[in-house]
């Protein structure tokens, strides 16, 4: 019997991770972010009204720990599913930060806000197909890459990453069925 349950423990640690699949698009099961390797947590679509807008992954060192406050380098992947233009976007997570923080706080934010706002206006349009990542490098800050290249330089403070997670995982989430797909749910 014990070699039984060893084999099959090994047959099921054997096997290949399996990357996540939301509305079309691959993740990958693991990604190394600032010499970290990092897991999937979950994977979901963000819809606005009937439209699906963008897939979306997390990636977190401990998926069992509290994903927003947890130190270490995490990774929001976004891949467009449709056309966005760039200052609907920012503004969408700016509207997503306001319901998850006090005034005070959305106030300290503003500058960092600013400087993101900025590198999406570059970018002019989220455009179908587009992969977007949101990268929390520690010791340097929140990292934009659009389709793998680096835009904008670091945004500074980690608080600053921690609001941007809270849009989609806040107490008051965007959307509450993502929020629950990218928990694992």
């Amino acid at each position: 019997m014990a070699t039984r349950v060893l084999l099959l423990l090994f047959l099921v640690f054997a096997l290949p991770l399996q990357a996540a699949e939301v509305g079309g698009v691959k993740f990958d099961e693991r990604v190394r972010v600032a010499d970290s390797e990092l897991a999937l947590t979950g994977a979901g679509l963000r819809q606005r009204f009937i439209f699906d807008v963008y897939a979306m992954a997390l990636y977190v060192r401990d998926a069992n720990a509290d994903l927003v406050m947890q130190p270490g380098a995490k990774r929001i992947a976004i891949h467009m599913l449709r056309n966005v233009d760039a200052d609907t976007f920012a503004k969408a997570l700016v509207d997503g930060m306001r319901p998850n923080h006090d005034e005070q706080t959305m106030k300290a934010l503003e500058p960092r806000i600013a400087e993101l706002n900025a590198v999406m206006a570059q970018m002019q349009e989220a455009k179908k197909g587009m992969a977007i990542t949101l990268d929390w490098l520690p010791g340097t800050g929140t990292q934009m890459t659009v389709d793998g290249k680096a835009a904008g330089a670091p945004i500074a403070g980690e608080d600053f990453y921690q609001a941007l997670l809270r849009v989609w995982l806040g107490p008051k989430p965007v959307q509450d069925d993502l929020k629950k797909k990218l928990l694992g749910g």
